[in-house]
């Protein structure tokens, strides 16, 4: 079995144009986006191991944030995650693996999670 290096971003709180219904259409809704990056990675990280070994994981609440096109309104939280996985598996070819999770915070009524989960794998 090989090791992993997974870098993590949970629950991160981000309003987001989504949905198919009228009342969704015209204003951002609240979504939970965590995200899990497989990277490949040195077999060890010495104490000195400069971060371009690894990946900063900043970069992984930027695809869940900032580089969601604003003003961009996607009818299904699925092509959230897809935009958010391509960003990280475009954007580096170390990342082997993705995983978004998104819960739509506006259907919960007692705090339960209602969402989608994406995983998409380099080819």
């Amino acid at each position: 079995m090989n090791d992993l290096l997974q870098l993590c971003v949970h629950d991160l709180e981000v309003l987001v144009l989504t949905g198919i219904y009228s009342e969704e259409t015209d204003l951002p809704q609240p979504l939970r986006i965590s995200v899990t990056v497989d990277l490949d990675a040195p077999d060890r990280f010495e104490p000195e191991t400069p971060l371009s070994a690894s990946k900063n994981y900043m970069d992984l609440k930027h695809a869940a944030t900032a580089a969601l096109p604003p003003g961009l309104h996607f009818k299904l939280v699925e092509a959230v995650a897809d935009h958010i996985a391509e960003t990280l598996l475009f954007g580096d070819r170390r990342v082997a693996r993705v995983e978004v999770a998104i819960v739509k915070l506006a259907l919960s009524e007692a705090d339960e999670s209602i969402g989608i989960r994406r995983v998409r794998h380099r080819r």
